[in-house]
């Protein structure tokens, strides 16, 4: 069974009717694998549709930019095709946004299927009576839709990681921390610090890396992001210097932003921004979790952050991201209950 680690951001989950029906892989002796790239989504309109307030609309909810990378990137890749184009190839693709519109329905409404032509597959249909009306639905449920697709992502990829992961990091995770931690087979090139583990790809361009640190926990203004930035770079400092004396790593602080969320039900602190190596021109975007291990009384922080000045990003981050969400703590690693 696949792990749901996603019950996650205890979002605003769409309140959606016919919140999710589940096709195609029951039933059927043999679902395809699907099509497209992580953080493509494929919108099914008619041109009038896709030129109208439905489309624009759509549009604006896909294209708003991803926080915390320093070039605009958007959240989501688009690509647009008709209904007469809609077939047995196309309806492979791993998320469809489908808009109808027409006098039969009677209200707008959104609604989601899986894995109904192929699998992992995510298809949200959006139908109302007439384009203003269908317009104003995505608007208002514009966190929904990201949400809904970047949940979706982060589950595939992180189950990917449960299936294929670097033995030994999680190996030493496991040593130093009495946690588990599922990180990309690339990232080999592992560094052991005092409390602090760091894992690269250690590639020539597109670097990407993976921390796990902890340290005592004293009180709760420690998820305030002033304090959680002062610990981040007394870590990093210490244990990320650059190539001369007087470099090391730090954060950018004026473009860092936190949010509280749920992981496995529990409380988790959220940060992305900007990191930039003191003393030197290098630079790039990170993502973190802060998560309270109650059974030592410790904060356990997990980080991604990417070194690609050649390239876009978004990908990348996305990528570290998901591995953060198999983080087990010691009191999770045997719950497996829970996980499902």
């Amino acid at each position: 069974m696949k792990i749901r680690f996603f019950t996650i951001l205890t979002m605003t989950l769409l309140i959606f009717a016919s919140c999710s029906k589940r096709k195609g892989s029951k039933g059927n002796f043999f679902t395809p694998s699907s099509s497209g790239n992580p953080y493509e989504v494929m919108v099914v309109a008619d041109d009038s549709v896709w030129n109208g307030y439905a489309g624009s609309s759509i549009q604006r909810v896909l294209d708003q930019r991803l926080k915390g990378l320093p070039q605009d990137e958007e959240m989501f890749h688009r690509s647009h095709i008709v209904h007469a184009h809609y077939d047995r190839i196309t309806n492979l693709f791993r998320n469809i946004i489908l808009i109808n519109i027409g006098k039969e329905y009677t209200v707008p409404k959104i609604r989601i299927e899986r894995d109904v032509h192929s699998a992992p597959q995510i298809i949200m249909h959006i139908t109302g009576p007439n384009q203003r009306e269908v317009s104003m639905c995505i608007t208002e449920h514009t966190k929904a839709i990201q949400e809904r697709f970047t949940v979706e992502e982060i589950n595939r990829q992180a189950n990917d990681l449960v299936d294929r992961h670097n033995i030994k990091f999680n190996e030493k995770v496991k040593e130093m921390f009495d946690c588990e931690m599922f990180i990309p087979t690339d990232l080999k090139k592992m560094k052991v610090g005092e409390d602090f583990i760091w894992a690269t790809n250690d590639a020539v361009t597109g670097i990407q890396n993976i921390v796990i640190y902890s340290y005592p926990y004293v009180s709760e203004k420690m998820f305030w992001k002033a304090p959680y930035c002062a610990l981040r770079d007394k870590v990093m400092k210490e244990n990320i210097p650059g190539n001369k004396p007087g470099m090391y790593m730090s954060t950018n602080r004026e473009f860092v932003w936190t949010k509280n969320i749920s992981i496995l039900g529990e409380f988790a602190m959220e940060a992305r921004g900007l990191w930039e190596m003191h003393n030197d021109a290098m630079g790039g975007p990170f993502v973190s979790h802060s998560r309270i291990d109650t059974v030592n009384n410790r904060v356990i922080t997990v980080e991604g952050f990417v070194y690609a000045p050649e390239k876009m990003k978004r990908t990348m981050i996305r990528r570290l991201e998901a591995a953060l969400y198999t983080l087990k703590l010691p009191s999770e690693k045997n719950d497996n209950e829970t996980n499902k």
